[in-house]
């Protein structure tokens, strides 16, 4: 017995063009809902799909999470993954972001407004360098994001994080006073008192 044909099956079936954008570049709203077969970001329009991250980075970014997550202070919350929206074409998500909650609907957000971020943290990943240590710093930095942590893999395996605030005037990012880097321990008093073992992040 033959099943009677129906146009939209056939248009539900289809293929999604990810490389070819309606427009001339894909906008947030276009792709949020996209189902593709693989992770992505959208970086000026265009759709790039997410290489793999290594256990290192995965165990590194979840801790760092949690610490930050029991430090925190009204009004502040903390997420990982968790896209901002910087403009309609560029929605990255950094390993870990502390936001202000206050006027926010946590239970219907999608996207973290830029202007309520305080602090973005990347984890530098082999097939990400230049992203994470050029491109997204420069688009947090353009934003208006207040600080920022850059987390290497240091020589001996053990995380290093370079903390970076943001220059107003110039529109940069500047090694936090005392030069930002932090090895074996990270203690900051921004976005809120935080104090951070490194060498325990990646202890099994």
């Amino acid at each position: 017995m033959s099943v009677p044909y129906r146009e939209e099956e056939a248009v539900a079936a289809a293929p999604i063009d990810w490389i070819n954008p309606p427009g001339r570049r894909w906008t947030y709203e276009q792709v949020k809902d996209l189902d593709l077969p693989f992770d992505f970001d959208l970086v000026d329009g265009e759709i790039v799909p997410r290489g793999m991250t290594s256990h290192w980075h995965n165990t590194v970014r979840d801790k760092l999470y949690l610490h930050l997550e029991l430090a925190r202070r009204a009004p502040f919350a903390v997420n990982s993954e968790q896209c901002v929206l910087i403009d309609e074409y560029n929605p990255p998500k950094p390993d870990v972001v502390v936001f202000d909650k206050a006027g926010l609907n946590v239970f219907s957000l999608e996207c973290l407004p830029v202007a309520s971020v305080s602090l973005a943290v990347e984890v530098v990943s082999p097939g990400s360098r230049s992203d994470d240590r050029f491109r997204k710093p420069g688009l947090y930095a353009e934003a208006g994001i207040p600080y920022f942590w850059r987390v290497e893999r240091g020589t001996d395996d053990l995380p290093e994080v370079f903390e970076f605030w943001l220059d107003r005037e110039a529109g940069v990012y500047t090694p936090a006073p005392g030069g930002g880097h932090h090895v074996r321990t990270l203690k900051t008093e921004l976005p809120f008192p935080v104090e951070i073992n490194l060498q325990r992040l990646v202890e099994l």
